[in-house]
């Protein structure tokens, strides 16, 4: 495990990643539209873009996306996805660097993303690739830690079996250090209701999609499966178990004065 390289961590999870992470709730598009302007015709730089999770929210809202990745593993995996679309293409390269044209975006969007990033870097260059009323949009689903059995047992296990679990989610940014980060910037924050409903190979898809846990060849891998499995039995109702998350989005624009 190379602790805080987001670039190298998460190629060895890519199928599960594709298959088994929560996209983001359709309200959050309502918001952008209704509330702050964004129309179809914004075109959309998604760094860090992953799989193209985000990246598929805002194409098949017919704006035109750039989806920005460093991981080969996961850009490849956009492509096969998303490649199909002319108004989809997916760039080599990180989020403080991203070597699209100066004033050339109108929406950068950064998914469950942000944390990976030199946080001063990537507002200079944000500033440097948007347009002048371009906005930046930082998002994660943020899972629930308790408030059902499932959920309370989900947490207790991924402490006692994940790998560096307790360091990645610290590095959550809550709303507080987004209003600081956008300073005089800052537009909104807003949160959405998410879910996902799984059967046990989804909820075991989830859980090995997470860099933070052990993967096969690992000494902890098996028993985190058989604590998974413990746990789903113990917890499903008709065969399934609900992850709750709630969606944090922060919109500005990144520069402080």
């Amino acid at each position: 495990m190379q602790p805080l390289d987001p670039t190298h961590r998460f190629t060895d999870r890519v199928a599960d990643y594709v298959r088994y992470r929560p996209g983001y709730p359709l309200a959050l598009l309502d918001w952008l539209r209704a509330e702050h302007g964004v129309t179809a015709a914004w075109e959309v730089a998604d760094l860090g873009a992953g799989t193209g999770i985000s990246s598929r929210l805002f194409l098949e809202a017919g704006h035109a996306v750039v989806a920005v990745e460093p991981n080969a593993a996961m850009r490849a995996a956009a492509l096969e996805a998303l490649g199909s679309s002319p108004r989809f293409r997916a760039v080599d390269a990180p989020a403080e660097a991203t070597t699209l044209p100066e004033k050339s975006v109108d929406l950068v969007v950064a998914a469950q993303a942000f944390h990976w990033f030199d946080h001063e870097a990537v507002r200079k260059e944000w500033a440097r690739i948007l347009r002048p009323a371009g906005l930046a949009l930082v998002l994660w689903n943020s899972r629930r830690t308790g408030g059902t059995p499932f959920l309370d047992g989900y947490e207790d296990l991924l402490r006692a079996h994940a790998l560096d679990y307790a360091l990645v989610a610290e590095r959550y940014s809550d709303e507080a250090y987004m209003r600081g980060w956008f300073g005089a910037g800052f537009r909104a924050a807003r949160t959405f209701e998410n879910r996902q409903v799984l059967d046990l190979a989804g909820l075991r898809g989830r859980v090995l999609s997470s860099s933070y846990v052990p993967g096969p060849g690992h000494p902890g891998h098996a028993p985190l499966l058989e604590a998974l499995a413990r746990l789903f039995d113990r917890t499903q109702v008709g065969g399934h178990v609900t992850i709750e998350y709630q969606t944090r989005a922060y919109l500005g624009r990144p520069w402080r004065a």
